[in-house]
């Protein structure tokens, strides 16, 4: 949470473009509904969008329902997943401007408002060839702010080690010990013109969902426990739901600018809207619930590391 207001909600759009989170029930919505549910969001007052070049057509989606609105669009690189590791300098700087390009005509502008690399290791990959040429679109106009999707602690340090980083995007939710652990929070009061968009507050929905058979089996890992322990917490800090307690968790970060959710219907949208009217929890609220609550493996905070059904 920066400055005096808690963290706003960042509409994410991958489930417009795919069917996405171990939660979803309803699958990939129409053209129609898409756009619906985003001119609603526009008209509700959410302000920025989340999206990425691998999300399907969801930038096309976002594009066209937000064409002539005021709305800032976070999209992200292409994960350049046909590039060998050895390709040329000049085929990665072309790969690059490709993405950026589909990106451009998909969200129907003239600049990107910001660009975040969807793999962090591409910071590093090809001699640097994808972050140098990024920085040279930074220069000439065509994106005005740039940053990183991380999944992990150490991604998020070397990423906030570079001065031209001017966005982060980590998941985070109430099981998630690892930012506090690895100095990453600490990092961030340093670095405090970094925008800092927090994802997965439901953890591809588990966590809100009230159903065991959506959890990934992980060692260790109790389900029914794990659910019973969050309805506890929401009572005891008079919060109506798990899914309330989530959000107010999460909002409850000083480090925190957006909360990105994904949403694939209306219903979604109303529901998240009201959750938003409420207060986050207070700091000190916050820390008795990072007292309380199960210290679970990291294995479970990577969704990209669940065993697939």
């Amino acid at each position: 949470m920066r400055g005096e207001q808690p963290a706003a909600l960042v509409l994410g759009a991958v489930q417009l473009g795919l069917d996405y989170g171990a939660a979803n029930r309803t699958g990939k919505p129409g053209r129609a509904a898409a756009l619906r549910l985003v001119r609603r969001a526009a008209s509700a007052g959410i302000l920025e969008f989340d999206t990425a070049r691998a999300y399907g057509d969801s930038e096309q989606r976002l594009g066209e329902a937000l064409e002539g609105k005021r709305a800032r669009t976070i999209t992200k690189l292409s994960p350049l997943a046909d590039l060998p590791a050895d390709a040329p300098r000049e085929a990665v700087r072309a790969a690059v401007d490709d993405s950026i390009a589909e990106s451009l005509a998909a969200l129907r502008r003239d600049r990107l408002d910001c660009l975040l690399l969807h793999r962090a290791e591409h910071m590093t990959a090809f001699n640097g060839a994808v972050w140098d040429r990024l920085i040279e679109h930074i220069e000439d106009g065509l994106i005005l702010s740039l940053g990183v999707s991380v999944q992990s602690p150490a991604e998020a340090l070397e990423a906030l080690a570079r001065p031209d980083i001017q966005h982060l995007q980590l998941p985070c939710n109430l099981l998630d010990w690892r930012w506090r652990d690895a100095g990453v929070v600490d990092r961030l009061r340093a670095r405090s013109h970094v925008t800092v968009h927090a994802r997965s507050v439901f953890l591809q929905g588990i966590l809100a969902a009230d159903d065991p058979s959506v959890w990934p089996t992980v060692e260790g890992v109790n389900p029914q426990e794990i659910m019973a322990q969050i309805g506890a917490l929401a009572k005891a800090f008079g919060r109506e739901s798990a899914a309330d307690l989530c959000v107010a968790y999460v909002r409850g970060q000083h480090w925190i600018d957006g909360v990105v959710i994904g949403m694939e219907n209306e219903d979604q949208l109303d529901a998240n809207l009201r959750l938003f009217l409420k207060p986050p929890l207070a700091a000190e609220d916050c820390a008795k619930i990072e007292a309380l609550v199960p210290r679970v493996p990291a294995a479970l905070l990577n969704p990209a590391v669940w065993p697939r059904a």
